[in-house]
């Protein structure tokens, strides 16, 4: 952090806000104040410039039409990958988590140029979409406990030699390639499709940002029961779905 306040980036919300991924902006707060932190929350809609100056942004599912137009507006922006460069964190979800990618399929049927900064390409599946309950093993080098989220797309997202896999799923499609896997990462830049909110049901991802914001390998404990009994719940209906 530059700064004594933690600056959380909520990447146009007027666009990409779709499915309650909001809610994942909220338990980072929470949780950065539930450890003293003094946090200040910048809601950036799609008319306003992305500042570069961000610890942690958030990108939430957004429908085609929007999502394409988040697309170009921030590439003509060009302030996320300054931020980026700057070593600032970033989370994805669907749409925002294909937008991170080389390029993805738009609402026109067109290939449509995404940010580059994750190496992934999605196309559209020509099956059933991917929706339902999701368990999965994240990558072990991130030390985090199961996954669980809520898929409900219809894109297929290839990984290239450029990133790791977020996690391996046990039940759900995950990226939809057939190989198991479910999202991707490098570095400080996350994407998955997990909906949920996704760091409502997985609290641990919404520590490892703020530990990688923080520069450090443990935060103080909080409580987490409420998290824990949310989590077990839907664990439990995802293992009596499979």
């Amino acid at each position: 952090m530059s700064s004594s306040t933690l600056r959380v980036v909520w990447v146009y919300p007027d666009l990409l806000s779709t499915y309650g991924d909001q809610g994942n902006v909220l338990v980072v707060e929470r949780r950065a104040r539930q450890r003293g932190l003094a946090v200040e929350r910048l809601d950036v809609r799609s008319d306003q410039q992305i500042p570069t100056s961000g610890d942690i942004y958030l990108i939430g599912g957004g429908e085609d039409r929007p999502q394409r137009l988040a697309a170009e507006r921030l590439r003509r922006d060009g302030g996320l990958h300054r931020a980026a460069e700057n070593g600032a964190i970033i989370f994805s979800v669907c749409a925002g988590y294909q937008i991170l990618g080389h390029e993805f399929i738009n609402d026109l049927g067109q290939r449509e140029p995404g940010l580059g900064l994750l190496d992934v390409v999605s196309t559209r599946g020509e099956g059933e979409r991917c929706v339902g309950d999701v368990l999965a093993d994240i990558d072990d080098g991130l030390g985090l406990p199961q996954l669980t989220g809520f898929e409900n797309h219809q894109g297929i997202t290839h990984l290239g030699p450029g990133v790791r896999p977020f996690a391996r799923v046990r039940v759900g499609k995950g990226n939809g390639t057939g190989d198991g896997t479910e999202g991707a990462w490098r570095d400080t830049v996350f994407g998955t499709y997990m909906h949920g909110p996704v760091l409502a049901r997985n609290p641990g991802i919404a520590d490892l940002l703020l530990r990688l914001t923080l520069d450090v390998r443990a935060l103080p404990p909080v409580d987490d029961r409420w998290y824990e009994a949310l989590r077990a719940e839907r664990i439990a209906a995802a293992t009596q779905a499979a």
